[in-house]
């Protein structure tokens, strides 16, 4: 049967009745991918698997919770919906709304968005205005505004979303047949993590699976707010879609990772662009910089034996966006290509072909 979306397919697990208008792109039923070049490089006991969530509609996996939170707000009568975003929330957001008509007003912090993001959100015809201070700055005035105004947010502060982001978690369990062992995960403004968890839990409690995962989460070192246990101010990393200070599902991501056994840590810059460059070269999945993390996180803890006495464990790791939402970054990590005159011999010489 053809794939008909995160809802449809996944309507017994959601808020949503017969009365409920499905604003869908079809999101979901992304890929799990066997990684099995990335397993024998990190940890050969390990089976590591890749959720490609950059193959949803709009390249993230924003788009599970988006189905849904526009759909009820089309339910609930809005004309009008809000986010603030990095990137990934703001294309996905006004994609979902030029699909019902709705009107969607974006606010992204000024110079911290990826072009490839911010052409979607412009494109779609959303209203984006950029503002002078950072994401959870934009986050604060969207939510004064939503708050005042007959406008519906769509953030993951919105319950919607982390329900509809949870059908995830239905997925890999759909194709693996249980739980993984480890679930790894980027987290920014821990909705993904959050959500997880929350798929998970349903599966279990509907007796579709018996033991649950551990969830590991990791952040970027300049942008670790759970990690450090504080706010920070003035986060700092190249992978912007995780570029928050203060997480709004912040507490609900330490459950996850505290109930489940689980850790959230942390990691740098450059460790990140190692597992971006390993993930496209060793496995052909290019994702953007925030979605490495998760790969990132396992690399950095097999190295210090986190998964030691873990021999023929699963871990799947969430790579949350594609990475041509980002593609000035992949440029500078791998160098633009070589000019070279029109000459086959010159070619066959600098390509050292010999017959």
């Amino acid at each position: 049967m053809a794939w008909e979306g995160v809802i449809k397919t996944y309507k017994e697990f959601l808020p949503v009745t017969d009365k409920t208008p499905i604003v869908t792109l079809k999101e979901g039923n992304t890929p799990l991918i066997p990684a099995d070049r990335l397993s024998a490089k990190i940890n050969k006991g390990l089976k590591i698997f890749l959720k490609y969530e950059g193959l949803n509609p709009t390249g993230s996996f924003k788009d599970r919770g988006m189905t849904m939170a526009v759909s009820k707000a089309l339910e609930e009568g809005s004309t009008a919906i809000m986010c603030a975003s990095t990137g990934n929330t703001s294309a996905s957001a006004s994609a979902y709304a030029a699909r019902c008509g709705l009107k969607c007003f974006v606010l992204i912090p000024h110079n911290s968005i990826a072009l490839g993001k911010l052409s979607q959100a412009m494109i779609h015809g959303a209203k984006v205005l950029a503002v002078r201070g950072n994401f959870d700055d934009t986050l604060e005035i969207v939510r004064d505004i939503t708050s005042n105004y007959p406008v519906t947010l769509v953030n993951s502060l919105n319950p919607y979303r982390i329900e509809g982001q949870k059908s995830g978690a239905y997925e890999i369990v759909d194709v693996l047949g249980k739980a993984p062992d480890f679930h790894a995960i980027p987290v920014g403004n821990a909705g993904n993590i959050t959500a997880y968890w929350k798929g998970y839990k349903d599966y279990k409690q509907a007796g579709k699976l018996s033991d649950l995962p551990k969830m590991i989460g990791f952040q970027a070192a300049g942008s670790a707010p759970i990690v450090l246990g504080h706010v920070v101010e003035d986060p700092k990393t190249l992978a912007t879609a995780i570029k928050i200070g203060n997480p709004a599902s912040w507490k609900s991501a330490e459950e996850a990772a505290d109930s489940s056994g689980g850790m959230i840590k942390a990691v740098t810059d450059d460790e990140i662009i190692e597992a971006y460059k390993l993930l496209a070269g060793l496995e052909g999945v290019f994702v953007e910089p925030a979605s490495a993390a998760s790969v990132a996180g396992v690399i950095k803890y097999a190295a210090e034996g986190y998964f030691d006495d873990s021999q023929g464990k699963t871990i799947v790791c969430v790579v949350t966006g594609h990475g041509l939402k980002d593609p000035d970054r992949a440029i500078a990590t791998a160098g633009e290509p070589e000019v070279i005159d029109n000459d086959v011999e010159k070619i066959v010489e600098r390509l050292r072909l010999k017959k």
